[in-house]
């Protein structure tokens, strides 16, 4: 294509900058709150432009940052991308031997890190060839004991505010983020500029996750993980203005951010929305203003949709992955399902939602067959599309593994219904086979957790001689909980909707159930801290078999 028409992220900024000028960044920091406006924001994004080229960045080098949400962070992501080079941002929740691993892997050049992270940076750096020549910059106005690291201030003062940005090809990386690394070391996808132009045009439409400029926008889900769900570069293409919560926000934060700075859309994991409804129930708390909270990660209980309901606030279902970038599919609910009565739409809103307009899937069952698209059967899910990754960075067993003829295999059982609404039913290893059937531990957990009396719930498989695998419920009991009733409870709760062999054959109550580096339920954890066969002994009747049921 010619000079200067190609899908790239630049335009974005140049919008925010000459059409929204006023529009404010506003930022919670250790020293309150700052703000300032896009024309002021594009200054400093030049500034960074003009201290990396004085660096020695070139086109196609890595920066690394290993921060929280806020207006600095955000500033590197148009700082970095526009001048050709490719923002990694790392998580910092992972194991140091991950986090030597990915910076080794990606060659980070320099990485930025926030004062609050640096302890944990230095102590994955210490000693560690893996960090050889590489430079930090803290952010902040000072330095850190902890860490050789120039202050970004310094790093930036005194630079051009000004800057001749390059013209860029739309298949330059931009972006990298590493997988989770559940199994074995994290795996690196890295986004062309042209992923994120389409991967955020996708989202501005309205079967996307919309945003306007009359809207605020609040990106809970972390900066470091999957570009916060692309809602800095969408919320910057749309002119909206943006909040972010900072370090480590608690319920009372983000209460506070959503009441004074009028926020209209917010995101993050279930965790945290149940966080903020806790916080509800002992305080006043004003969500006149909000219109939209978006949930991924995991799935929302029903219990959570009809309590922002009741508030005059959508929850809106989200589903992808770091391999897309990484909206999938989104739960709008379509023209023919707004006449409907609550409860019918309530059922398709619960759901992962359809697939976002300029993606394509298929799902593949145990046979390699698709299958219909009837609510019933399950299958792996399929995805390709302009902004989902072909391949690993460096990684050729798992590409052979996980890609097939343009195709990312995504490891997540699903069921299609008649309307063309994913539900994940479970993450290929995680869902439970029992007498040759399966059970959807996602489904269990969901309803466990539809009990009043029930903070958390997960549901994993244990082995079982007869029957292969049965599924074992942790459950994470409220404050005021009867621990004594509560089993019951809720095996009276779940034989209401499912048969006898998809009944937990043990609830095990537990203090926390152990997350992930992105706030998810680590089943991983689970299982290697608690279950054993010894859990079903003399628990697990015969008539639980799927054929007597």
């Amino acid at each position: 294509m010619p000079g200067g028409t190609d899908q790239t992220l630049r335009p974005f900024l140049w919008r925010a900058e000459n059409l929204y000028p006023d529009r404010e960044i506003v930022s919670r920091t250790h020293r309150g709150i700052e703000r300032y406006t896009y024309s002021e924001y594009a200054d400093r994004t030049a500034q960074l432009a003009n201290a990396l080229d004085e660096y020695g960045i070139e086109e196609g080098d890595r920066i690394g940052t290993f921060c929280w949400n806020h207006h600095r962070h955000f500033e590197t992501y148009f700082g970095v991308p526009t001048i050709g080079a490719q923002l990694h941002t790392i998580n910092p929740l992972l194991p140091d031997e991950h986090i030597q691993y990915i910076v080794d892997n990606a060659d980070d050049e320099l990485i930025f890190v926030d004062q609050s992270l640096a302890p944990k940076l230095a102590q994955a750096a210490q000693d560690a060839p893996e960090f050889e020549g590489v430079d930090f910059v803290v952010m902040g106005e000072s330095g850190t004991d902890s860490l050789d690291a120039t202050p970004y201030e310094e790093f930036v003062g005194g630079q051009p505010t000004e800057y001749d940005w390059p013209v860029l090809d739309e298949d330059q990386p931009a972006g990298m983020c590493y997988t989770s690394g559940t199994t074995g070391n994290p795996k690196g996808v890295e986004y062309t500029q042209q992923m994120l132009w389409s991967h955020t045009m996708a989202s501005l439409t309205p079967q996307g996750i919309p945003m306007d400029d009359d809207d605020v926008i609040m990106p809970v889900v972390p900066m470091f993980h999957v570009n916060a769900w692309g809602m800095p570069f969408t919320a910057t293409a749309a002119g909206s203005k943006h909040v972010y919560p900072g370090p480590e926000p608690d319920p009372e934060d983000l209460a506070q951010l959503i009441e004074e700075e009028g926020v209209t859309i917010t995101a993050g994991v279930p965790t945290v929305w149940l966080g903020l409804m806790d916080y509800a129930e002992e305080n006043d708390l004003d969500l006149s203003a909000l219109d939209t909270v978006i949930v991924g990660g995991s799935a929302a209980p029903e219990s959570m949709i009809r309590w922002f309901d009741d508030r005059d606030v959508e929850l809106l279902h989200a589903w992808g992955m770091t391999e897309m970038s990484p909206i999938g599919s989104v739960s709008q609910l379509k023209y023919n399902l707004e006449d409907e009565d609550y409860e019918t739409q309530l059922e398709h809103r619960s759901k992962q939602g359809l697939l976002a307009p300029g993606l394509e899937m298929k799902v593949i069952d145990e046979d390699g067959e698709e299958i219909a698209w009837d609510g019933e059967e399950f299958g792996e899910l399929w995805i390709r599309g302009p902004w989902v990754t072909q391949e690993y960075f460096e990684r050729p067993e798992a590409n052979e593994e996980d890609f097939e003829d343009g195709w990312l295999k995504t490891g997540d059982v699903v069921t299609v219904d008649e309307e063309g609404y994913i539900k994940i039913v479970d993450r290929a290893k995680d869902v439970i086979k029992s007498g040759g059937e399966w059970i959807s531990s996602v489904e269990l957990e969901n309803a466990i957790m539809a009990h009043d009396d029930v903070a958390e719930s997960a549901v994993v498989g244990v082995p079982h001689e007869k029957w292969q695998e049965r599924p074992v419920a942790f459950v994470v009991p409220g404050e005021t909980a009867n621990t004594e009733t509560l089993s019951d409870e809720v095996m009276d709760l779940l034989r209401e909707d499912y048969p006898k062999w998809w009944l937990p054959d043990a609830i095990e109550f537990i203090d926390e159930i152990p997350k992930t580096a992105t706030g998810k339920f680590s089943k991983k954890d689970i299982r290697q801290q608690y279950t054993d066969e010894s859990l079903l002994e003399g628990q697990v009747p015969d008539e639980a078999a799927p054929e007597e049921s």
